[in-house]
């Protein structure tokens, strides 16, 4: 092989020109593919083979729930539940009307029959509960309906006061809504009238959520030409909320989330700040250059090598995978981190080289003949841990270590071929500086002497790495590399603890109605389980009862709700009436009033109501009646409520839980406790030894979890054996072969103990840093082990341990740009890749050294060391 490598960098020496003409025409074709031909996907779904039987599972929900995907989701929480309501709906009519921006727009929770026939859908006792407070509020309703204004309700108040007077009646059932009124009054009499909620007074519709939450989703336009598809509808979305009256008054907030834009907050982290970490990486890795080279005619040799092998590599990404995802766009910050450790062996074995030979030419190919084999193998071993995981079923980091493993050949064939040929063009000049590190000869002598301790002492180290590598957390959920102060993060995680709209939800299909409620009926036992949600949740087997109970109501609610549209108009004199009534009933009632009486509360507002000018009391009025007239219908609605079947179930609930070909879904969603990845794995676990094919984000994102571990140890065991093979092939001394892997475990070793130290989970996006891990360590290995093959006996203080530290400097420099990077995942990854990094030069530089001073060097003496 050596020979091989000579007879290359020899031919491209003599046809320098030629070549780099060659090469300059093969990265612009390279740069031209990628421009024309590469793109990417910031789908997470796709991060794993379509294959798989879970993957197929979520790809056939999705084909008959296509609903849900490609969504964005405005989340609306008011202070109210009509001023939610009612500034949904104001934002959806816009949304409709933009046609250039959204495709659809719905409100899952204000659908007409949740407002028809919404109570039957609480079981019968709960109904009863419902009814029963309503025919409490019964003295307030009948004036209400024969004023709906602040005179009736005042009115009604008066009848509670005569009432407490004559009956000695208990309001305590009404101290909140009673409170909340008094609230009210205050606010007006104060100058900042708010609306007064019937919705909540009355507690009338099942469909209220915690915090007044309301959705309105809709399947936006995306661009497919942007970087952020959805990013123009979302902007859209955001000038239409920002203009919303309630949303300006900060009575409403507007948030929004969904698929879209995480998926737009996702690939925007990945691209934000790219253009400057790019170039302070080049300018930092230009000055490691520099100090290890000391020659810009070198230098640029060397970046120009790189730059080329990159054009190639990308390339090869648009011909071969043609489509990147969120993972595999690491490529580029590993080929430069990686590739540069080829030049820069090359360069300083160079430099030796013309320190002993005058002619060029000469030294070049003695340089080859030095380190060409060495570079080689270094090469195969990166690329082997890379390609180790392309047969695995992640295909995220497949194509990642498809790419980089070809590309590390790549970088291979330009340092053997470009680089040799911009040296001979360049003609760097002799150096006569010493090539070692400044602190190289004191270590080899401190690690001579002691190296007993030291090896003692990082055996110890890869216990304790051991240890910590069996505990290593493990993070499945996909969520948790996303910015987690980014509005559509921040907003999914405030819904999180809400069953409803959790994003960790489990979908079971069954053939029927019969079905489901007997699922749903086992599930609801399990303690993982929060809630159950089927087609037979709206279809309810209690219905006949609930019906029963809903007549009763008719025949004495509906006649109290009918409105009476002869009503006297409302000015300031009749509101001050009225408040002048109230007050005198509250006074006469003040004998049999307790100490705690709501009353007092209310009497002091009128109070201050009574000296309040004209405008504020019709503010007042404005106020206490703005939804009373739509709540007053909704519940004459909501008592007439009719029988429900699958078949008379509207479409625009039905299609949401009956797929087309008629099954049933259910939809299971997990306790608050259990939203961890342990947590979800129980949950999983439970509730598939009920329904062994149950689906859903809960079952992807552990299945998901399992395909990573699944190939994290499949391409362990294969790129531990390639690289043994590779070893074996070039090194052909299995004890020399033991010597490299024994130091590649402890990197490994290290590598679990600094991260487990630092607090660090391995995750989808950083668990590619063992197949780098594996690669690197052997790089820097081999180079010290075929030195000690060739009768070395000072490692550190060589021009190898040089090279060595000055490519791990330029690594670090290209791992740090992803450690600084503004996405989570490629974030974690480079964390992890220099946490590997400090633990390959541990072992590199201390451990290694070490280990050959206590073996007995081999007594044939190889050709192939520096």
């Amino acid at each position: 092989m050596t020979e091989l490598i000579v007879r290359l960098v020899q031919f491209c020496r003599r046809f320098a020109v030629y070549v780099v003409l060659f090469y300059v025409v093969m990265a612009g074709a390279g740069i031209w593919l990628a421009a024309h031909r590469l793109s990417v996907d910031t789908n997470t779904d796709n991060l794993f083979a379509k294959t798989l039987p879970w993957r197929q599972h979520a790809m056939a929900f999705d084909r008959e729930f296509p609903q849900f995907n490609n969504l964005l989701v405005a989340v609306v929480r008011g202070a109210t539940p009509e001023e939610s309501a009612e500034t949904a709906a104001q934002l959806a009519k816009a949304m409709e009307a933009d046609k250039k921006h959204f495709i659809d727009v719905s409100r899952p929770d204000a659908d007409p029959f949740f407002r028809s026939e919404g109570l039957l859908l609480p079981d019968p006792d709960e109904l009863a509960k419902l009814l029963n407070s309503l025919m409490n509020a019964q003295p307030l309703l009948g004036p209400l309906a024969a004023d709906p204004s602040a005179r009736g309700l005042l009115n009604g108040v008066s009848l509670m006061a005569a009432g407490v007077r004559i009956q000695h009646a208990d309001l305590t059932p009404y101290k909140p809504a009673l409170d909340q009124l008094r609230q009210v009054l205050d606010n007006a009499a104060d100058g900042h009238p708010t609306p007064l909620s019937w919705q909540s007074l009355l507690g009338s519709d099942i469909t209220q959520q915690p915090e007044n939450v309301t959705f309105v989703l809709t399947h936006p336009v995306l661009d497919e030409n942007s970087l952020e598809p959805g990013r123009a509808a979302t902007r859209a979305m955001e000038h239409i909320r920002d203009n919303l009256p309630d949303v300006k008054s900060g009575r409403v907030r507007i948030d929004y989330t969904g698929p879209v834009a995480l998926a737009d907050v996702q690939f925007g982290a990945l691209t934000k700040g790219i253009v400057w970490s790019t170039i302070g990486s080049l300018l930092l890795l230009t000055l490691w250059l520099y100090l290890a080279m000391h020659s810009f005619r070198r230098i640029i040799p060397i970046l120009i090598t790189l730059l080329v092998g990159f054009a190639l590599t990308i390339g090869f990404a648009a011909l071969a995978i043609g489509t990147l995802n969120v993972i595999s766009v690491a490529f580029a910050v590993l080929f430069v981190g990686l590739a540069v450790d080829f030049g820069i062996q090359f360069a300083v074995r160079m430099r030796e080289m013309r320190m002993l030979h005058a002619e060029i030419n000469v030294a070049i190919a003695e340089c080859a003949r030095v380190s060409g084999s060495q570079i080689a193998v270094a090469a195969a071993a990166t690329a082997c841990g890379f390609l180790a995981f392309s047969p695995t079923s992640f295909v995220g980091v497949a194509e990642l270590g498809t790419i980089a493993g070809v590309g590390m050949g790549i970088a291979l064939f330009c340092t053997l071929s470009l680089l040799p040929a911009l040296f001979s063009i360049f003609k760097p000049q002799r150096q006569t500086q010493e090539l070692s590190l400044a602190f190289g000869p004191k270590m080899d002598v401190v690690l001579h002497r002691h190296y007993k301790p030291v090896l003692i002492a990082f055996t110890l180290l890869g216990a304790i790495g051991l240890y910590a590598a069996i505990r290593m957390p493990f993070d499945a959920n996909p969520l948790n590399t996303q910015d987690q102060t980014s509005e559509p993060m921040r907003t999914l995680r405030s819904l999180a603890d809400n069953p409803i709209t959790n994003p960790f939800n489990i979908n079971i299909m069954v053939p029927d109605l019969a079905t489901a409620r007997t699922l749903t009926d086992k599930l609801e036992k399990l303690p993982e389980v929060s809630s159950v949600i089927s087609a037979a949740t709206f279809v309810p087997a209690h219905q006949e009862a609930s019906l029963d109970q809903l007549n009763q109501a008719q025949v004495l609610m509906l006649p109290s709700l009918d409105v009476d549209p002869s009503a006297p108009p409302i000015t300031p004199a009749a509101l001050r009436s009225a408040i002048e009534d109230a007050h005198d009933a509250i006074v006469d009632a003040h004998a049999e009033m307790p100490a705690d009486s709501p009353l007092y509360g209310i009497d002091a507002a009128l109070q201050k109501l009574a000296k309040a000018p004209d405008d504020r009391l019709m503010a007042m009025n404005e106020a206490v009646s703005r939804f009373l007239p739509a709540q007053l219908q909704s519940l004459r609605d909501a008592l007439n409520a009719k029988a429900v079947t699958l078949e008379t179930l509207p479409e625009s609930i039905k299609r949401d839980w009956v797929s087309p070909s008629g099954q049933v879904r259910i939809q299971v969603s997990p306790t608050v406790n259990d939203q961890d990845t342990e947590g979800l794995r129980r949950f999983v676990e439970a509730v598939q030894k009920i329904a062994p094919d149950a689906g859903g984000p809960a079952v992807t994102t552990i299945a998901s979890a399992e395909t990573m571990m699944n190939a994290f140890k499949q391409a362990a065991v294969l790129a531990i054996i390639t690289i043994a093979i590779v070893l074996m092939l070039v090194i052909r001394r299995v004890k020399d072969t033991g010597i490299v892997l024994l130091t590649l475990g402890m990197s490994a070793l290290l590598t679990a103990l600094l991260a487990r130290a630092l607090g660090m989970a391995v995750n989808y996006a950083n668990i590619i840093s063992l197949p780098l891990l594996l690669g690197v360590g052997v790089s820097f290995n081999v180079y010290f082990v075929m030195n000690w093959r060739a009768g070395m006996r000072r490692f550190i203080s060589s021009a190898s341990a040089r090279a060595v530290l000055f490519s791990a400097l330029t690594t670090g420099t290209a791992f740090g740009s992803l450690a600084l990077s503004h996405d989570l995942g490629m974030s974690s990854m480079g964390r992890m890749l220099l946490v590997s990094l400090v633990a390959v030069l541990l072992a590199t530089f201390v451990f290694l050294p070490a280990l050959l001073y206590a073996i007995k060097p081999p007594t044939q003496i190889s050709g192939t060391g520096h």
